[in-house]
């Protein structure tokens, strides 16, 4: 499996740590989160360092389908109803301010930045659309009703959200990256209050960011009771017909559309990890019977973190730890919410105010009726009998017959046959045993 990121984009290579380092903050995590963190530091004037356990932009940034849009989902009548106005004012306001400082900062960076529409639209139901519409009306933000979409099959309408954007993740990432301090194949094994430990020696910091996909000290802030991950599928096909505009269904289980180049993306098959699903099979169904004279030229998997309530956890990791900072549970939306995220926390780590801060706030009140479920699959995952274990939190694996690797149903951690770790929050190799045929 091959992202279309991936090919003919070189980014530079930077030496793994070779002795003790000292910083003003430690950014643990080399993906877009934890790269536009770096970033925006040293505009500021910051130290800082950042570790990557393999290569810069490897892991879930290569998976992404790269939307950058405030429009996640049919969120603002839920925000609303939830939280009220000012709370979904300030969601969607972090989100547009994303936007824009992509923007500003692709102007210096060939990343194939398009400005472009996106539009989520519902097979189901006129109601669901029109009460996205009405929620962002009583928010004062905009919105338009669109009827007629080119996707091969039938909907109700869509919500579009104008001058959203599109880009090409890794191009923008082998761009910004110059000039920063960065180490990688720099594994942090533990955190023992302000220091990191790696196979290489330590880093002495003052603040530390843990952008690390799943955040990986389980006793603190609870993480793996308050996300799961899901698992969702991307082919890109050559000589499908042309569209304009980027598009998803409001539903969890259905398809993504979005146009590179001469490609169309079209994802979807999304599921929790661990759970059975039909892989690349249903997107290759659909493709042949909706484009036959499309060509699949890449196929790829990509996993995201899920938050219990839909909003990112970014801010404090948890309580009692003022040095300590997290971005997590992106919810699908990764590239928007990173620039979210790295901007947020330089505020924090300055000392500057910065509103959606409480938006954001990883100790805010879990949903429980979700942390409940989660909680419960957790156990059930802990109490299955089987010889093949999780080496995160010990939960039983499931074999995934279409990708060859064992997955955890519990917190989204995958390992390959022979053992090795390709997915975290585990750290650890499983021992390796037979797999079935």
């Amino acid at each position: 499996m091959k992202s279309l990121w991936d090919d003919n984009v070189k980014i530079s290579n930077f030496t793994p740590m070779s002795e003790d380092r000292y910083a003003d903050v430690l950014i643990i995590g080399g993906g877009m989160t934890g790269v536009l963190c770096a970033y925006q530091l040293k505009q500021q004037g910051v130290d800082c360092l950042l570790l990557e356990s393999d290569r810069i932009g490897g892991g879930t940034t290569s998976g992404t389908t790269a939307k950058v849009t405030a429009q996640h989902g049919l969120c603002y009548h839920k925000l609303l109803s939830r939280h009220g106005a000012d709370f979904a004012r300030g969601y969607y306001d972090a989100n547009a301010a994303s936007i824009e400082e992509f923007r500003r900062l692709a102007v210096g960076i060939p990343c194939d930045f398009v400005t472009t529409d996106n539009l989520i639209y519902s097979r189901r139901s006129e109601r669901v659309i029109d009460r996205e519409l009405e929620a962002l009306d009583k928010i004062g933000r905009p919105a338009l009703l669109a009827e007629e979409l080119p996707l091969p099959f039938p909907t109700k309408g869509a919500v579009k959200f104008s001058k959203q954007a599109q880009f090409h993740p890794r191009k923008f990432l082998a761009g910004i990256v110059k000039g920063l301090s960065i180490c990688e194949r720099t594994p942090v094994l533990k955190l023992d209050g302000c220091t990191a430990y790696t196979p290489r020696g330590k880093v002495r910091a003052e603040k530390i960011i843990v952008a690390t996909h799943f955040p990986f000290l389980n006793t603190r802030g609870l993480y793996w009771m308050r996300l799961h991950q899901s698992r969702s599928y991307v082919l890109a096909l050559k000589n499908a017909p042309p569209i304009t505009g980027m598009y998803m269904d409001e539903q969890d289980d259905g398809l993504s559309f979005r146009p590179h180049g001469d490609y169309l993306l079209l994802g979807g098959g999304g599921k929790r990890t661990g759970k059975p699903c039909g892989g690349f099979e249903p997107l290759e169904r659909f493709a042949i019977q909706h484009y036959p004279t499309a060509e699949v030229s890449y196929r790829w998997a990509e996993q995201d973190c899920m938050s219990l309530d839909g909003i990112p956890y970014i801010g404090q990791y948890a309580p009692g730890l003022p040095h300590l900072y997290v971005a997590s549970g992106f919810n699908k939306w990764g590239m928007t919410s990173a620039m979210v995220a790295a901007t947020l926390l330089t505020d924090l780590i300055l000392e500057r105010p910065n509103t959606a801060a409480a938006i954001f706030s990883p100790s805010r009140p879990p949903a429980l009726l979700p942390l409940t479920a989660n909680i419960g699959s957790s156990i059930v995952g802990m109490l299955t009998p089987t010889l093949h274990r999780c080496t995160h939190l010990g939960c039983g694996l499931h074999y995934n017959r279409r990708e060859h690797s064992w997955d955890c149903p519990c917190h989204g951690s995958r390992y390959a046959k022979n053992g090795q770790v390709l997915d975290g929050p585990a750290k650890k190799p499983k021992n390796p045993k037979k797999a079935p045929n």
